[in-house]
């Protein structure tokens, strides 16, 4: 581990990168920093040297929200599952945002998230492969915020 800790931080965001990082993602930290919460942001707060792992699950341990960016591709990612099914388990409060993707799609893995998850039957487990759908379930039934409901995102 690391010398150096990671600060409290308010807020986790967990976002799939390619989708949301450089548009909505990036918008919703700059704004959540600009009003005084400290916002963990992978890009901006992953010290050099530190291990990836262990820095993500001491801030989603150490943030008091997260905020899970659910996209039509935020299922590809074992990674962004990985963070999901830790927040979960951690009994964090969750504040899902389905951006251009239905919570229904998101709640019964139909659409791009079957296609990710016949995917990931390729190299995982049964028990990560139904950890993660079960996290992505019980996610998509916490009312959120949906981007596609809104004039501007």
């Amino acid at each position: 581990m690391s010398s150096s800790s990671t600060p409290g931080f308010q807020v986790f965001l967990s976002f799939r990168g390619p989708e949301t990082r450089n548009g909505f993602t990036s918008h919703l930290s700059h704004a959540l920093k600009q009003s005084g919460i400290r916002t963990f942001l992978d890009e901006e707060d992953l010290q050099k040297g530190e291990r990836i792992t262990e820095t993500i699950c001491r801030a989603i341990e150490g943030s008091a929200i997260c905020i899970p960016v659910l996209s039509q591709s935020y299922a590809d990612s074992s990674w962004c599952l990985m963070e999901l099914a830790m927040m979960v388990n951690c009994n964090k409060k969750i504040i899902p945002i389905f951006y251009d993707v239905e919570p229904t799609v998101v709640r019964h893995q139909s659409s791009s998230y079957k296609a990710a998850f016949d995917r990931h039957r390729l190299r995982f487990d049964e028990k990560t492969i139904n950890e993660w759908k079960g996290a992505l379930k019980g996610v998509a039934e916490i009312s959120g915020y949906d981007r596609r409901n809104t004039a501007n995102g």
